[in-house]
């Protein structure tokens, strides 16, 4: 009898010591990106899967869903805020469908360069908003990387002034924001998910639309659009958007794996592209579209017609307070 004893112990004893002191979490991470070496979405989730799953010893694991695999932008976001999706990299426009303060983002001709926009994004203003997010919604903003330098782009005439755009009918992200934007300028919006936006495009639904250079080589917008104009009138963000529930039940170590790896994913989201920004006229023209690059006082004209009403909207729609934040960390963050 005590050699059954001993030998019950001792199987306890080794069934402990095989027992893993923490169970594996699985981390799904979802983006809108095709799952391509060109696409900055994509290559920063590569890396932030890299990292955590280091960093936390597999702990962790990260599974990532690129081209919109969670559906369009509200079934993605609202999967974050009822944690059965745990992250999504979103842009602007998916991120107001749970959210509607992002959209203050959308306001025209906000920064001076890529770097005075990143010194905005990643200041004290980010944190508070974040904190917000969280409460509202119980989803946390753990960082911006870019969606691009928004451009006009159509298959009717060049844009070389507001003027040109009169008559015009224009995609917009769904985002009040963007159709206060684009009435000001005298077009008609239509709001369409991104998904669809090929689409639309190629069936003639609208003439046009606004997007960053990633977004238009992500999506082969060139192939229904003869005609880009480098604006420029909105610097679009995405968001990397985690379940708050979801990132407090993380330990300590696999939160902080989580937060370098968002960091090293914004850094390469950030480079990748900007260099796309830098280098439009050529990439388009290479892809076909004749490129116009607005005179600096065709810009001032298209600043004067957007920036004010755009500005109004959303201090009455989303609140003041949030309006002057931004513009207070602007001002702040100027060299």
């Amino acid at each position: 009898m005590k050699f059954l004893h001993l030998a019950a112990a001792a199987v306890a004893a080794l069934s402990l010591c095989a027992a893993p002191v923490h169970a594996q979490k699985t981390l799904k991470y979802a983006h809108f990106q095709p799952a391509k070496d060109d696409q900055p979405k994509h290559v920063a989730a590569l890396a932030f899967k890299e990292h955590v799953e280091k960093a936390t010893n597999g702990s962790v694991k990260v599974e990532i869903y690129p081209a919109g695999q969670f559906g369009k932008d509200q079934p993605t976001m609202e999967a974050v805020r009822l944690g059965t999706l745990e992250m999504a990299v979103a842009h602007d426009g998916a991120i107001a469908t749970v959210y509607k303060p992002i959209g203050i983002l959308g306001i025209p001709f906000l920064y001076d360069n890529h770097e005075h926009a990143w010194r905005v994004y990643d200041s004290a203003w980010l944190q508070d908003l974040s904190n917000d997010m969280i409460k509202r919604t119980g989803i946390r903003l753990l960082g911006f990387g870019d969606n691009g330098v928004r451009h006009f782009t159509n298959s009717l005439r060049p844009i070389n002034t507001p003027a040109d755009m009169k008559g015009m009918k224009i995609r917009i992200q769904p985002s009040p924001v963007f159709q206060a934007l684009i009435e000001s300028l005298g077009a008609s919006a239509s709001a369409i998910p991104w998904a669809e936006l090929p689409t639309a495009l190629q069936q003639k639904v609208v003439d046009g639309q606004e997007n960053s250079v990633t977004n238009i080589l992500a999506a082969s917008l060139y192939q229904h659009q003869k005609f880009a104009t480098l604006d420029g009138h909105v610097w679009s963000v995405h968001g990397y958007c985690i379940n708050d529930r979801f990132y407090q039940g993380l330990s300590a170590v696999e939160r902080k794996a989580v937060d370098e790896g968002v960091q090293k994913a914004i850094a390469i989201h950030r480079r990748m592209t900007s260099d796309q920004d830098k280098n439009a006229k050529s990439i388009l023209e290479k892809n076909g579209m004749q490129v116009t690059v607005p005179t600096a006082a065709a810009i001032g004209e298209f600043r004067k017609l957007a920036q004010p009403p755009v500005k109004a909207w959303a201090e009455k729609e989303i609140g003041k307070d949030y309006v002057d934040k931004l513009f207070g960390a602007i001002a702040k963050t100027k060299t």
